[in-house]
């Protein structure tokens, strides 16, 4: 137990001193030459990610090990939404009624009372509901650890490389920690997902009466930027997820579509009442500095992809690309400088044999010098006989139609 609870501390200070020490560090993307200055946060760290090609347009800390607080019920969510039908049943259990004593928020559910997924689904994004994310949890994984084990998993599949999940709640715990960085693929699959999208932008849900219950629990969010009669209102928001915590600080997560991008937006560890203005700020700077192009339109040898995401003031002319061999194929990775920014599948090009464009050439140079050798004066001399004897022909035949 002693060591257990030294290797927690030991967790505890690590992310306290990287807090201190990166916080300085400013925005990596500033340092990308040609690329668009971005704007400065108070925020520790936080990310814009352009969705189609993954391309990283704003990066402050974005590798930092942090607390999540509810970020963490996103991937609740996701992992339910891959693994439960809507309308499946879920019963409370004692699993699902510590979350209502734990401090955080939760709809009070009661002891065997019956929910479906999907009321339980949006009881989790829109009320951040602990009670019912444990019970999900449990639902899902049989037991609250094996569903922790399922979430660090799917983390791993979706490229997640430092991020360690250890509740389904996002309630403080020194060894649980995600970066900005993973947070955006996490809500990329998200987004992805058709079943979970409408929870991601929801602002109220009605759950009627249950088994238990006597009336309708109505829900709230909280969340500002998809709702167009509050301030942090953000056009072509299509939804999000706030949290805090006293460790965590304020986080935020969204999503936003325009000028037929959509960006993803992570900002962790912020000053409760700021994260959705300083994440307005990343989205307007990915909206305003970047463009979408279009690399396969024009090249016959790209299958499938071949959009990019480039500095609006970026000509094509300036991209590279690299090609893998996969099987019969390419790989493609097109570049801004050393910045990956978008892939494509292609197909090799068919090459003319080498050898016979050395004949080809050898044969064209030798009748380029026969021509050089030879004149061309007895053909002249031949056209002008040919020419001569016509004529005499055409006056014979005038003589004797006129006789």
């Amino acid at each position: 137990m002693k060591k257990r609870v030294f290797a927690s501390l030991l967790v505890a200070l690590g992310l306290s001193f990287s807090t201190v020490c990166h916080a300085s560090e400013g925005i990596s993307t500033n340092t990308i030459a040609g690329w668009p200055a971005g704007p400065e946060i108070t925020s520790t760290a936080a990310v814009v990610m352009e969705d189609s090609t993954n391309t990283i347009l704003y990066a402050k800390n974005m590798d930092q090990p942090l607390y999540p607080a509810s970020a963490v019920k996103i991937m609740t969510c996701l992992l339910t939404v891959e693994n439960c039908s809507l309308s499946d049943p879920v019963t409370i259990t004692d699993t699902g009624l510590e979350g209502a004593t734990d401090g955080g928020a939760n709809i009070a559910a009661q002891l065997d009372e019956t929910f479906t997924v999907e009321q339980c689904l949006y009881a989790v994004m829109v009320a951040s509901a602990n009670d019912i994310a444990l019970q999900l949890a449990e639902h899902v994984g049989g037991s609250v650890n094996t569903f922790v084990q399922m979430m660090n998993t799917r983390a791993q599949e979706l490229g997640c490389t430092n991020t360690l999940f250890t509740n389904p709640t996002g309630m403080p715990d020194e060894n649980q920690h995600v970066t900005a960085h993973d947070m955006a693929l996490i809500t990329q699959a998200a987004i992805r997902n058709d079943t979970f999208r409408p929870m991601f932008s929801a602002l109220n849900y009605t759950i009627p009466a249950t088994n238990v219950s006597g009336g309708d629990r109505v829900l709230s969010s909280s969340f500002t930027m998809t709702n167009s009669a509050s301030d942090g209102y953000y056009e072509g928001c299509i939804g999000g997820k706030e949290g805090f915590t006293e460790a965590s600080g304020s986080v935020l997560m969204c999503a936003a579509s325009r000028n037929d991008m959509t960006l993803i937006a992570v900002v962790l560890n912020g000053a409760s009442g700021q994260t959705d203005d300083e994440a307005i700020t990343i989205l307007d700077y990915g909206f305003g500095q970047f463009r979408k192009a279009d690399l396969g339109k024009d090249d016959f040898s790209v299958l499938s992809g071949g959009t990019v995401i480039l500095p609006a003031g970026i000509d094509e002319s300036q991209i590279t690309f690299q090609d893998v061999p996969v099987e019969d194929r390419f790989e493609r990775t097109y570049y801004y400088g050393e910045i990956p920014i978008g892939t494509a599948v292609a197909q090799p090009v068919t090459q003319e044999d080498p050898s016979l464009n050395e004949e080809g050439t050898a044969n064209l140079q030798a009748a380029r010098a026969y021509s050089q050798a030879h004149s061309n004066a007895p053909y002249y001399l031949i056209a002008a006989a040919g020419i001569l004897l016509l004529l005499l022909l055409i006056r014979k035949i005038i003589k004797i139609a006129k006789s």
